[in-house]
């Protein structure tokens, strides 16, 4: 682009884009030398160049030209005419080399200002776009976010079966959100007048995972000094969801098959049959087909559950919902910690929608917390975190085998006496039974097993 100022204060003609093939700016645009000619022949001028000089009347002599460098980036071409010659002496040139150094800061300044206007523009359009997405997601489904084709599939499945009461089986990894369409099942049914009761069957003793579910009366059992209502009463009318059903013990599964077949149950320490409206839910990230196979889950039960299963896909199957979902989590997390961050970089969401995220909505939800905290600004800056995981241990080969009639408990408990309560090590408990330490570990917890009070 090239404009011309001839009265030293307004230009003579507008900026405005010049062919500069095979003109003297060309030569110093390639040199990056200052060059410096007197103009007695101008027949070897390049056709633009001869033009403009006699806009300027013929009256040019001498003319001079100087590189505006940043670093070693070509931006332009400084270029200084006179009717007179050897009118640039040594010090003159100087003199407008550091003109046109400080020209060149001022026009790598104005350059970087536009691109940055450019870009910040960008994102403004590419968040408005997000933003609009996320207004448009239906607020029947609460706080469920997406617009890919595998929740499409998953929300229309929720429709269909919502009215009804059916029991529903959501199956999906951990961390897909398989509580929210839980929540979005009930919401929709016609018995959202009423909260849904929750419970996690891993989180729990067994011994305490039967009184949780079906209440008991004062003095079933030690510790039992007052009647307590279980969650299959405290959901009559409602909705039950039973998160990692896959982990309830066996011997707990035909007391759950019997409340979905006959809508009753006892308390424990009562025969009074108690009747119950419930609509269940489950959840598992488990694959309960594999483990009625290998006899860890009730086959009868499993068909129970299986009415209508819905499977959750995980995060790295539906991609394109990420950058909502990050947007969401944004907004949220930064509302929560009284932060204003209004912004995600286009790159941060294209890194983001290109990762695996093993731990899906939860791990991604994580890792915005987590970027949220440490942003200074109103653009979220994210420093992203080494999450690969380590390749999974191979669990070792069992060498102890469950004697006739010993359910997992005893099983564990007597391991665990012979090996005077070591878990891990080449002759640990957790080595003897072909489990890793750490799956041992859970199940004493979820069994309530304390290997202190064994040895």
């Amino acid at each position: 682009y090239s404009t011309h100022y001839l009265d030293k204060q307004h230009p003579a003609h507008e900026q405005s884009e010049v062919d500069e093939a095979g003109t003297l700016t060309e030569r110093v645009f390639k040199s990056k030398e200052m060059l410096l000619i007197n103009l007695h022949e101008r027949d070897d001028l390049a056709p633009y160049e001869r033009m403009l000089f006699n806009t300027w009347g013929n009256q040019i002599q001498t003319l001079c030209l100087l590189p505006l460098m940043s670093g070693d980036t070509m931006l332009g071409v400084l270029k200084l005419a006179q009717c007179e010659e050897k009118v640039f002496t040594t010090t003159n040139l100087n003199l407008l080399r550091q003109i046109a150094e400080r020209v060149a800061i001022a026009v790598d300044n104005a350059l970087a200002y536009q691109e940055i206007h450019r870009l910040k523009e960008r994102l403004v359009d590419e968040n408005l776009a997000l933003t609009e997405q996320l207004n448009n997601v239906d607020s029947e489904f609460g706080e469920i976010i997406g617009r890919s084709e595998a929740m499409y599939s998953v929300l229309k499945q929720v429709e269909m079966v919502a009215q009804s009461d059916s029991t529903v089986l959501i199956l999906g990894e951990t961390g897909t959100g398989k509580e929210l369409i839980a929540r979005a099942i009930h919401n929709l049914s016609g018995r959202n007048n009423r909260r849904m009761v929750k419970m996690n069957c891993a989180a729990m003793p067994a011994g305490l995972l039967e009184s949780d579910l079906f209440g008991h009366e004062r003095g079933a059992f030690t510790g039992a000094s007052a009647q307590r209502i279980g969650r299959f009463e405290l959901a009559d009318k409602s909705s039950l969801f039973l998160d990692e059903v896959g982990d309830m013990p066996l011997e707990l599964q035909p007391k759950l098959l019997r409340v979905l077949q006959e809508q009753e149950f006892e308390r424990l320490g009562s025969n009074k049959i108690i009747q119950t409206d419930v609509r269940l839910i489950a959840a598992t990230n488990r694959d309960l087909k594999k483990m009625v196979a290998d006899r860890e889950f009730r086959s009868d039960l499993y068909y129970r559950l299986n009415v209508f299963p819905i499977h959750l896909p995980p995060l790295r199957e539906r991609p394109e919902d990420i950058p909502l979902l990050a947007k969401a989590f944004t907004f949220k997390i930064a509302r929560r910690l009284g932060r204003n961050i209004d912004s995600i970089p286009a790159e941060t969401l294209r890194i983001l929608s290109n990762m695996e995220w093993p731990g899906n909505v939860r791990e991604l939800e994580n890792v915005i917390e987590r970027a949220v905290l440490l942003t200074r600004g109103n653009v979220l800056q994210l420093s992203l975190p080494d999450i690969a995981l380590p390749e999974p241990e191979t669990p070792p080969a069992a060498t102890v085998v469950a004697q006739e009639g010993e359910d997992e408990y005893q099983l564990i408990v007597r391991v665990l006496k012979e090996t005077n309560g070591v878990v891990a090590g080449p002759k640990g408990a957790a080595q003897r039974l072909g489990l890793k330490r750490t799956t041992l570990l859970s199940r004493m917890k979820r069994l309530g097993i304390d290997k202190s009070a064994l040895i």
